[in-house]
């Protein structure tokens, strides 16, 4: 590690306020950001840490219908307080990590952190979520841009996240024992005009949806609709698994999915 500066804001206008200062970088849970600063990875000047900003925290249903979930709000609230409402955004929340980043980790840090591996950009991606910023709204669609890589500009903190909620979901996580990530995991909802499917952990691009599962399970929502159909794109190869093996995995997933919510 190496000495720098720590801000703790208590309000939204505060952390914008500290995020302008030059090398300044958010933390919230710290799960990612902590071991990338060990390894010297990343040199900020100075932390602004959100997590003393109640604003950012908490669950609670809007007037229009959606799920509205503070950017600052951990994985394990998450899990609690989304039971009710949307039990497979509960579900996703609920398998993250272990108990201790579970209980560290927040929804906003995954999401502006876009690890090409992680739980929930899948599920606000299949989900069709907004994600909101001190500054503005920006659909899922238009947020996820690649490896590590968001429509977040500098100084953006990712302040609330709302979900439009499904008629039914699940998550089906194949899970890589070592690091809890998934080596590939598939989030499927059921909307009334229309079935949405997001791939995490397959693709070096990160989060994808797979259209082509889409357009079949919509017009037939069975397993069988997908039977015959391959995720393409440029997988993922490492030691854990080929790009073949990955691509397979996509479609083992989704039937899993399917068939849980048939």
């Amino acid at each position: 590690m190496y000495n720098f500066d720590v801000e703790r804001p208590t309000s939204i206008a505060d952390a914008v306020q500290a995020m302008s200062k030059e090398e300044a970088q958010p933390i919230s849970g710290g799960q990612t950001l902590i071991p990338t600063l060990k390894a010297r990875l990343a040199a900020p000047s100075v932390l602004v840490s959100l997590t003393g900003i109640e604003e950012m925290k908490g669950v609670c249903m809007s007037d229009d219908g959606r799920l509205c979930i503070g950017g600052g709000t951990t994985h394990s609230a998450v899990a609690a307080e989304a039971a009710a409402h949307y039990p497979g955004l509960a579900s996703v929340a609920a398998r993250i990590g272990d108990p201790a980043v579970r209980n560290r980790g927040t929804i906003g840090g995954s999401l502006a952190n876009n690890d090409p591996s992680a739980c929930y950009p899948a599920a606000a991606l299949g989900s069709g979520a907004t994600i909101v910023t001190n500054s503005r709204e920006i659909a899922a669609d238009d947020y996820f841009l690649g490896m590590f890589t968001t429509a977040l500009e500098e100084g953006e903190i990712v302040t609330e996240v709302k979900f439009p909620i499904p008629q039914a979901s699940h998550y089906e996580k194949f899970i890589q024992p070592a690091s809890r990530f998934p080596l590939v995991a598939v989030f499927v909802a059921k909307f009334s005009d229309g079935v949405r499917v997001a791939v995490t952990g397959a693709s070096n691009d990160g989060v994808f949806r797979w259209t082509e599962a889409e357009e079949a399970l919509s017009a037939n929502f069975s397993a069988d609709a997908v039977a015959g159909l391959k995720a393409e794109g440029d997988m993922i190869s490492d030691l854990h698994g080929t790009a073949e093996y990955r691509a397979h995995l996509v479609g083992v997933m989704t039937k899993r999915a399917v068939a849980a919510i048939a």
